[in-house]
């Protein structure tokens, strides 16, 4: 069976890419190329999976929306 899952890359202060699956708790990983973030993420798709069992239903993703906020 095949799932898709949403994942959301980010890059930090220091150049590393970091992955998050919204739909997975706790489902993230880090690496310092896009090639070898995708192989991680995959994996840790794989772990969560085996933790958690079966992966609550798929969301929709609609988009992101970066904000200027005042402080």
């Amino acid at each position: 069976m095949q799932r898709e899952f949403n994942v959301i890359i980010e890059r930090d202060e220091d150049g590393y890419y970091v992955a998050t699956v919204p739909e997975l708790r706790g489902c993230h990983t880090q690496a310092k190329s896009l090639d070898t973030l995708m192989k991680r993420v995959r994996e840790a798709i794989d772990l969560c999976l085996e933790v958690e069992g079966d992966a609550p239903k798929s969301s929709q993703f609609v988009g992101v929306q970066r904000m200027l906020v005042e402080i």
